[in-house]
């Protein structure tokens, strides 16, 4: 795990770009305290920042071929290298260290682009092949690790972080109004934008390439490039084979050269997680979870529970609103770009590296893949009375909708699939969005609408997934939507900033391409069950959970801040939210935005935190560095 960065660009001599990508990863030191390198070869400079966890002794970076023609910087992990390595090494190749970078470069230089298919992990990496002038890079399927570039004639900076490319110089960090926007609608600015103008968020699964002042970008990894395989015959062949390639992934990511825990709240997928790793090693588990004086809030007993279970060192950290609001400058100034979420995985990842941990392992994305989400059961059900709702008249349908608008949270979300949504992906590319095109057009000062004028209300990825995945069955339709917008925008990117911000690595067991890819394969009907949602995982682990776990409800892991809002917060609040500092962020209407917050604070529908939470955020992010007047 690390933080790269690198500085392509002939007109720029070697001591700036090496000064440049310097700054840059002193900017990134928390992403890898171990070490630090930076080689220049021609009109190229890349460096990195390292948090070594294989082979700690050696795999120092930028790592270079025997011919010097080729050199690598990599973010993240590659559980297949030590079968990628004896594969190599029976066509020749030797190594010298215990580091899958080292067979990263290998396999790279000697399959070239297709080495990609090959690898199972998260990365980013960037390649220099000095003989053509070419920088090469990719990001994992998924989106597990981040990259960030800025390209601007034949001069191409690229860095793990956002903030880091502001350090180079090379971008003035200007705010984009429309990625104000996009954060408005999302909770996140989704990619490939970024909150900065001129500075792009390479997709989740996309490789660049950059020679000679030509950029070219592709999708190396989508869904339609699945290879077709046999699918289960039966419920019980399905489960069994989910259980075993559950298995397979935890073997695959507790490999390390250091300690390795597990983050574990109350409810299943965590859970999931912590009891396979149990059974994986010999070693004792350490497990860390967050819990709150709330009780209504806390899942802190029911992890402590699993904990026993397990055999596990478990480690609670009772988070109080007081010292989250201690902490809110420190939190704010970790983010890279803005978000409404993260602050829980800042706590446990802290917890994890202080006791003890270097790696730990999440488990995220077992909502995406499982059907945990409500947003599994509401838009197949949508989708199937969408056809009888258009043949309504198109005046009927928009009085009725707009109607919805007075309804409550519930009532504007139902109101915005009605008014905007043609079929399922429609659905699917509206279901996560947080303030309709109506309250963020109040929000959003009417300059900034002006600029925005005629976009979208649906999320960016609406062409590509529609494409890609096509409309053959509503499960893996809902699956990929939320694969690809909220865990990719908003999930994926706050764990790997929040957890880096401790000199944490962060791993995720769920998505895992094996297990992916052979789920994709797989009949829907062994998949979908709108009655007892992601009981193939409870069938496929039953036997290693703790007695109960299935039978408590499920909430999400969800922190007290209806609560902490209106009291520990609300200081922070009240500032964040008056005249001078809305005005001062310059991209809102002083009086709608004051309006939110004051029926909020007043005591209206507590469901509506969150978006009081993410404008505040959006709106302390912005104003960071600007004095008060």
């Amino acid at each position: 795990m690390c933080g790269i960065a690198g500085f392509v660009d002939p007109d720029t001599s070697p001591e700036a770009r090496e000064a440049a990508v310097l700054r840059m990863c002193s900017s990134m030191i928390h992403r890898g305290p171990d070490d630090s390198g930076m080689a220049s070869r021609g009109i190229a400079t890349i460096g990195m920042r390292r948090l070594a966890i294989f082979d700690p002794i050696n795999g120092h970076q930028p790592m270079v071929t025997p011919d010097g023609r080729h050199m690598l910087v990599f973010n993240g992990a590659i559980y297949n290298f030590q079968s990628l390595q004896v594969e190599l090494e029976s066509a020749g190749w030797t190594f010298r260290t215990r580091c899958d970078t080292e067979v990263l470069l290998a396999a790279l230089t000697h399959w070239g682009e297709a080495a990609l298919k090959r690898l199972r992990g998260m990365f980013a990496f960037a390649l220099w092949d000095s003989a053509e002038e070419s920088l090469f890079i990719a990001r994992d399927p998924f989106g597990i690790k981040p990259l960030y570039f800025a390209c601007e004639g034949a001069r191409l900076v690229f860095a793990s972080e956002a903030g880091a490319l502001l350090a180079s110089g090379a971008n003035p960090g200007e705010i984009d109004p429309a990625s104000v926007a996009d954060y408005l609608a999302w909770l996140a600015v989704p990619a490939p934008r970024t909150i900065y103008r001129g500075i792009l968020n390479l997709l989740p699964g996309e490789s660049l390439r950059f020679c000679r002042g030509q950029l070219t970008v592709r999708q190396t990894w989508t869904f339609q490039s699945i290879a077709a395989g046999q699918a289960s015959a039966s419920r019980e062949e399905f489960v069994r084979g989910l259980r075993e390639r559950l298995e397979d992934s935890i073997r695959a990511h507790v490999l390390a050269d250091v300690p390795v825990g597990a983050f574990l709240s109350g409810g299943l997928d965590s859970a999931v997680i912590a009891g396979l790793m149990s059974r994986a090693s010999s070693n004792v588990l350490k497990t860390f979870s967050i819990g709150f004086e709330e009780d209504e809030f806390s899942e802190a007993d029911d992890a402590e529970v699993s904990a026993r279970y397990f055999g596990a060192v478990h480690h609670t950290r009772i988070l109080t609103g007081d010292e989250v609001a201690r902490d809110l400058d420190k939190f704010i100034a970790a983010c890279d770009q803005p978000t409404g979420d993260g602050i829980n995985t800042y706590y446990v990842s802290q917890t994890a590296q202080e006791g003890g941990v270097k790696v730990a392992l999440s488990g995220l994305g077992g909502d995406e893949l499982f059907g945990g989400y409500p947003s599994f059961r509401m838009l197949p059900s949508l989708a199937r009375r969408l056809p009888m709702w258009r043949r309504l008249p198109g005046p009927l349908r928009s009085m009725l909708a707009r109607s919805l608008e007075f309804g409550g949270t519930r009532g504007r979300k139902l109101s915005d699939f009605l008014l905007n949504a043609k079929d399922a992906h429609e659905l699917g590319a509206l279901q996560r969005r947080v303030f309709s095109t109506t309250r963020a057009g109040a929000i959003l000062a009417p300059e900034v609408m002006e600029r925005i004028k005629g976009s979208s209300p649906f999320h960016p990825q609406l062409a590509a997934l529609r494409a890609d995945v096509g409309t053959e069955g509503l499960f893996s339709l809902v699956s990929a939507w939320e694969m690809r917008t909220y865990m990719a925008d908003v999930l994926l990117r706050d764990s790997d900033v929040m957890s880096m911000r401790h000199s944490l690595e962060l791993r995720v067991p769920f998505i895992d391409r094996p297990l992916i890819e052979w789920l994709w394969r797989q009949p829907a009907r062994f998949k979908d069950d709108r009655r007892r949602p992601k009981s193939a995982l409870v069938e496929a682990t039953r036997d290693i959970l703790p007695p109960g776990l299935t039978r408590r409800k499920k909430r999400g892991f969800t922190l007290p801040f209806p609560i902490w809002m209106r009291k520990d917060l609300r200081p922070f609040l009240e500032d964040t939210f008056s005249g001078p500092s809305i005005g001062r962020s310059g991209f809102f209407s002083v009086g709608p935005v004051k309006a939110l917050w004051a029926d909020f604070s007043s005591g209206a529908e507590n469901r509506e935190w969150s978006r009081v939470w993410s404008l505040a955020m959006l709106i302390a992010f912005v104003n960071r560095g600007k004095s008060a007047p």
